[in-house]
């Protein structure tokens, strides 16, 4: 496989190819997935959670993710690389700035931020200086207090609309990719269509351009709850090579998330 870049995921949005994606975190494991063939690794601030045993992701500083940025990157050498912002990372200008050259210098192909229209001049800003983005919408994890916890987010039409233009807004002020999480399947589907960017999914159906889950959840080593969208591809296969190759080929046929992993 060639290296991924952000061209690679246009030209499969374009000719309907699904694409793979999975969190990572260190060397080990991004040489597995890399190996695999995935077209796209997340150094996410869920490492808050599942390395760093938190309850969110929160505590999660811009160190911890240059830090786990540099080791997937000696992992992977093709695989398109995204570094999270983390929480309160990118609430100035100037620390969006300092911060996104701090993730991009530890060797990220791309940064992403969650939020709706409000991020327009931050995302500009980012893009005016050679940092592509990844924007995020639905249940953003940073946002979890305003929600009230983890929650299916734009289940009534009003919100369904507004994340609808959201998404719109977002792709106009130069993001390049974009994260939907725990929506209904619906809404995922008609934001895919609104916008000509790959959409990446988790919990939001089959109706995305590719999917992503958090390899602990791919792997069922996750401690505490289940998520509903995941699916435990280790104990189906007995071996992690194969539990990888059996979730890129699931995600490719269009057979993951089934209707079980999504919201409706």
């Amino acid at each position: 496989m060639s290296r991924i870049t952000v061209s690679t995921l246009q030209k499969m949005k374009a000719a309907g190819e699904k694409i793979s994606s999975i969190t990572a975190y260190d060397a080990s494991f991004a040489h597995v997935f890399d190996e695999a063939g995935m077209h796209v690794m997340l150094v996410g601030d869920s490492l808050g959670m599942v390395l760093q045993g938190h309850s969110d992701t929160l505590p999660v500083s811009i160190d911890d993710i240059a830090y786990h940025t540099q080791c997937v990157r000696r992992g992977a050498a093709k695989t398109l690389l995204i570094a999270d912002m983390p929480f309160m990372s990118y609430a100035t200008k100037e620390q969006t700035f300092s911060n996104a050259a701090k993730l991009m210098q530890a060797g990220a192909n791309m940064v992403k931020v969650e939020g709706g229209d409000w991020l327009f001049e931050t995302i500009q800003g980012l893009v005016e200086r050679s940092v592509p983005v990844c924007g995020h919408l639905g249940l953003t994890p940073q946002s979890v207090n305003v929600f009230g916890g983890f929650k299916v987010q734009g289940r009534d039409s009003e919100k369904a609309q507004e994340m609808i233009e959201h998404a719109k807004q977002l792709e106009l002020a130069g993001i390049q990719l974009l994260v939907l999480e725990c929506i209904p399947t619906e809404l995922a589907k008609a934001i895919t269509e609104a916008v000509n960017i790959p959409v990446i999914g988790i919990g939001a159906g089959n109706v995305t351009d590719g999917q992503i889950l958090v390899m602990h959840d791919a792997l069922g080593i996750s401690f505490g709850k289940t998520p509903k969208f995941s699916r435990n591809f280790l104990a189906e296969t007995g071996d992690v090579h194969k539990a990888v190759a059996l979730y890129m080929s699931e995600v490719s046929a269009g057979n993951f998330p089934s209707d079980e992993h999504s919201f409706n």
